[in-house]
């Protein structure tokens, strides 16, 4: 028998042990009195939150995690309790909320743990009220002298005591969401009630836990992030995102497998609130270098008879590597018809983007290039990055009868070529498939956040090589401002025009 099980044997079969225990214990006063809120096994990043809290000379905690992480659950109901009952033996515990709804609702779950929990009430209790005491906001134990006060951020909390002792522990819990985060004036304003507040309300002995999401990159869990990691204000913080930068799970016990990832990623209906709420990562949107409405969709192809292809091809990003932590290769197959005005390029939905040696890469363009020609009826082009080994592969590729062509990017960074795409993608020029698009749509939108930019790398490839035969003297060395009597980005009517002549009416007309 390991120790482990022999605790249990002994927090089963002995009240005096059970309870010299879990006074010293916040962990195991979880196991044993909250049995009812567990329903998987435990992760580290919560054992580790166990222990920040009951640790105390940490008087200062902040915990940024992923919703449903049971934070909430830890920090602000269990966690006040046991700080009364256990050896922390606080006096007066102080929970703020965002809202009154919110405050009582914790305030309920608190009191109800205090009057149902048998075997609590039995090992700690009876917990009875005193008079007038239990009101919709607070309660007094009186056989521990403790009081617990659950209110609201925007109520007062200057000068609140219990009798002569002012809060010794105040978990301030959620009390940020998308509107308070959005103007500078309510950043502001939160951060100036947290120092000016919260913080002195206490005693030097108080111990202040703050759990919360990151909801903008100015927002109070950032700015106290900011503090104690740059030593401005003592302290711990924690980040806890459901998959690290490795993809590593942090709750495996509730998620087994990146199939349940996923499935969790389906239910949410928003992306942005996939990364904000599960990621903690964010990016506002007038920092997107694409916006989420700017891509469009068909639902069928044109007669290709009546408006003949101008390209079929595939753009390629190599990356020669099956090890779990190199980067995806991918393919694009795309056609395009017309030019100018009338360009539009169609992205086909049998996208590859997998981890692929040097044999098994060649093998899948061969695949896509057979299956564009038995399609269209014509031979496709495969462009390749002009750099480094990729110009093998094209060799490779012609020596193996496949057509394949260099493009050059002449140095330019994955963002200015994403940014030199970006108008095909606002005009409408590029149209995506309904289905079968969907991973390289994230990618261009939350570029930047996402781990992976390979389908973003293959796009950019496809829209550079159109670009520079659409306009035969734009060079691929970005937006910048040509010669006159040369094609660039405009950034003025946000698209590429002859930089020479004058803007017309039509121009300002457009609407994106």
């Amino acid at each position: 028998m390991n120790d482990h099980q022999e605790i249990i044997n002994l927090i089963q079969s002995d009240p005096n042990f059970r309870r010299a225990l879990t006074r010293e214990s916040f962990s195991w006063f979880f196991v044993t009195y909250f049995t009812h809120y567990i329903t998987c096994p435990t992760a580290p990043f919560q054992k580790e939150i166990f222990n920040l809290l009951q640790n105390e000379g940490i008087l200062k905690v902040v915990i940024t995690a992923f919703r449903g992480s049971a934070k909430s659950t830890i920090a602000t109901l269990a966690y006040p309790i046991w700080a009364m009952l256990g050896r922390p033996a606080k006096k007066y515990t102080l929970v703020v909320s965002q809202t009154q709804d919110l405050s009582k609702q914790i305030l309920t779950n608190i009191k109800q743990e205090l009057s149902s929990n048998e075997l609590l009430i039995r090992d700690f209790g009876p917990f009875t009220e005193v008079a007038d005491e239990w009101r919709s906001n607070s309660f007094v134990i009186p056989q521990y002298n403790a009081r617990i006060s659950a209110i609201s951020q925007s109520e007062s909390i200057r000068g609140l005591r219990h009798y002569q002792y002012r809060p010794d522990l105040i978990v301030i819990d959620d009390v940020e969401d998308l509107e308070s985060v959005k103007t500078r004036e309510g950043r502001d304003k939160l951060w100036n009630w947290y120092t000016g507040e919260a913080m002195p309300i206490g005693e030097m002995n108080t111990k202040i836990v703050i759990v919360g999401n990151l909801l903008h990159e100015d927002s109070l869990m950032m700015r106290l992030k900011e503090s104690i990691n740059f030593g401005k204000m003592d302290g711990v913080y924690r980040e806890y995102p459901l998959l690290d930068k490795n993809d590593n799970i942090a709750w495996p016990g509730k998620y087994p497998s990146m199939m349940h990832i996923e499935t969790k990623r389906r239910q949410v209906a928003d992306e942005s609130a996939w990364y904000r709420e599960y990621l903690l990562k964010f990016i506002s949107d007038d920092k997107r270098i694409v916006q989420r409405s700017w891509p469009k969709y068909y639902d069928e192809l044109p007669d290709l008879k009546r408006f003949p292809p101008r390209f079929i091809g595939i753009g390629v990003d190599l990356a020669i590597s099956e090890k779990t932590t190199a980067d995806f290769t991918s393919l694009i197959p795309f056609i395009a018809i017309g030019g100018g005005d009338n360009l539009k390029i169609y992205i086909l939905p049998y996208i590859v983007n997998k981890r692929l040696n040097f044999t098994d890469t060649i093998s899948e363009i061969k695949r896509l290039c057979d299956l564009l020609k038995k399609d269209f009826q014509r031979v496709p082009i495969v462009y390749v990055e002009n750099v480094g080994y990729q110009i093998a592969v094209v060799q490779h590729l012609n020596v193996q009868q496949v057509v394949a062509e260099p493009v050059s990017i002449s140095g330019m960074n994955k963002q200015t070529r994403l940014e030199a795409a970006t108008p095909y993608i606002r005009l409408g020029k590029v149209l995506f498939p309904q289905k079968g698009a969907e991973e390289l749509i994230s990618q261009i939108v939350n570029f930047g956040i996402e781990k992976h930019d390979d389908l973003v790398d293959a796009f950019t490839i496809i829209c550079l090589k159109i670009l520079e035969s659409d306009y035969p003297t734009y060079k691929s060395s970005g937006p910048t401002k040509p010669p006159v009597d040369h094609w660039g980005f405009d950034s003025f009517t946000g698209e590429y025009r002859n930089l020479s002549a004058p803007i017309t009416a039509g121009m300002l007309d457009m609407k994106f």
